[in-house]
């Protein structure tokens, strides 16, 4: 592997971390919309939207920082 790999996917890890956070963040706002708290009301769980955004966020930021520590 030489230099300018592992530098180049550090520098993705920490884009994907990035990321990962603004999805998550996205989430939250979504969560509190009118249409998701009716949905909340009704169903008592959030929307499949809401809930993409939660997961792929967290996935995205895990993935990112396994990439920005591997060595």
């Amino acid at each position: 592997m030489t230099t300018g790999t592992g530098s180049s996917m550090k520098i993705i890890g920490i884009a994907l971390v990035v990321l990962g956070i603004g999805l998550a963040i996205w989430g939250v706002q979504l969560s509190g919309s009118v249409g998701s708290k009716i949905t909340q009301a009704v169903t008592g769980s959030d929307t499949d939207k809401v809930m993409t955004f939660y997961i792929t966020g967290a996935v995205s930021f895990f993935v990112g920082l396994f990439l920005y520590a591997k060595k």
